[in-house]
């Protein structure tokens, strides 16, 4: 049984007694969405781990300024750069960064590298029992599957210690991009009615090389491509400790729970549209422009079209312009900033510049539809999802993976906040919630109508 008259009823039965007045909450100074009445997040919490700034505050008034995003205290482009001019991979370098709080040396970077390298296999039949014997419509909810699974087959699961996480956290590191490209194979073949390729890792590959080598059925891929996904999975490392699915994950470690359930929550967490889900929405979203708008390079009849999007008349009824917006940056958000720079010039190097010229134009008229429609005014940039998919794209990556990269390469921040959460935490995560449904008596079964 999916749907039936019965459930239907039931439905209506439940709605009728879950509607909270919106007053209410301003009656009682709920923080809606843990944001304060200005819209910055409810402080809960202290990180060493990453930190983002959109604006500063003075006088009590938020100033927009242009976003940047620090990992450990350093510059995330400044650690990008420095990959891309020494012709190197970055993000195994951001990973140690990121767990242990320093740049590693030489020697442990490559001490570091070998670790994650011996640690890609997967167990011993986890591909035939846990991923191909039940195939997944989405991979993300596949990954958390596979996350939870790996729980039974560690004889030290339940240990929370530090040196026991850590040991934990760099083999989730090193074996969700397994994870993610078997699950995608064993979709191809059970819903696409397609071929599959299991490939044999190759150990000393980078994680950018071991996930293009995977998905294709060929195995190739260039330096260049292999180049620029490693800065995609660098600027999805971390996002600070407020974000959604972080979130998730130091909530349910505080309560002492595994590192496999804390990981698969946060998985779940990012699987949503209105988080890591977004970057499949943009693509969407053009998607819907391109079979509605007659002449999309004429920026009124792009702009109608994104009006309507806003009005719930166009797009997937939502209302939202996907990609615009974020609760922290303001005037840009660095890592949009990023992705832009990289795509603009692979787009006009590999037949996109037509996609990419209409991202632009969307860019630059969404704040002021979006102003108009809402009747207000503030500073809106694009979001990290803005243009991620777009170089996906360009790179051949199918958009069944666009948020499970997301998700792998953010799964060395999430390690570094449990951790961290772990070490300096104390108390379990548990914010309030007022209960306005009132006193009733009860009355007994032949009495109620």
């Amino acid at each position: 049984m999916l749907f039936d008259d019965r459930i239907t009823a039931l439905c209506a039965q439940m709605q009728l007694h879950n509607s909270i007045d919106r007053a209410d909450y301003r009656k009682y100074d709920v923080k809606r969405g843990l944001r304060n009445a200005d819209g910055t997040g409810v402080m809960v919490g202290l990180t060493k781990i990453c930190s983002v700034d959109g604006y500063y505050v003075k006088d009590g008034e938020r100033i927009a300024q242009p976003g940047k995003l620090y990992y450990r205290g350093y510059d995330m482009e400044q650690l990008i750069d420095a990959a891309v001019s020494e012709q190197r991979f970055g993000y195994e370098e951001t990973a140690w960064l990121l767990l242990f709080g320093s740049l590693p040396t030489s020697e442990e970077l490559v001490l570091f590298r070998d670790v994650l390298a011996s640690c890609r296999e997967l167990p011993h039949g986890f591909i035939e029992d846990v991923i191909m014997k039940t195939p997944s419509p989405d991979i993300m909810n596949k990954m958390a599957h596979s996350v939870l699974s790996l729980y039974a087959l560690d004889p030290l699961a339940d240990d929370t210690s530090l040196e026991n996480v850590l040991r934990q956290s760099i083999q989730l590191i090193a074996q969700l991009p397994a994870i993610m490209t078997y699950a995608y194979q064993v979709k191809r073949r059970s819903y696409y009615k397609k071929s599959m390729y299991l490939h044999q890792i190759k150990e000393e590959q980078s994680t950018a090389e071991t996930i293009l080598r995977t998905i294709r059925a060929d195995k190739y891929f260039t330096t260049e491509e292999a180049a620029l996904l490693d800065i995609c999975l660098m600027l999805h490392a971390d996002h600070g400790g407020g974000n959604n699915s972080t979130f998730a994950a130091r909530v349910l470690t505080s309560t002492g729970t595994d590192t496999y359930s804390a990981l698969a929550a946060a998985i779940g967490a990012l699987k949503g549209p209105k988080h890591g889900g977004a970057n499949v929405k943009v693509l969407q979203m053009f998607q819907y422009m391109r079979d509605d708008v007659k002449d999309i390079t004429n920026e009124g009849q792009v702009a109608d079209f994104l009006t309507r999007v806003m009005q719930k008349k166009a797009g997937d009824g939502s209302g939202l312009i996907y990609g615009m917006g974020h609760a922290v940056y303001t005037l840009s958000d660095p890592r949009a900033v990023t992705f832009k720079r990289y795509a603009r010039d692979y787009a006009t190097r590999t037949g996109y510049g037509e996609q990419f010229a209409l991202y632009e134009l969307v860019e630059r008229l969404a704040p002021e539809v979006i102003a108009t429609v809402k009747g207000r005014k503030k500073p809106i940039c694009a979001n990290v999802d803005f243009y991620s998919g777009l170089l996906y794209q360009i790179l051949g990556i199918p958009e069944d993976l666009y948020t499970p990269l997301f998700a792998l390469a953010r799964t060395a921040g999430l390690c570094a906040h449990r951790l961290e959460e772990l070490q300096t935490g104390g108390r379990i995560l548990r914010p309030a919630y007022k209960s306005v449904a009132g006193q009733k008596v009860y009355q007994k079964l032949a009495d109620r109508t």
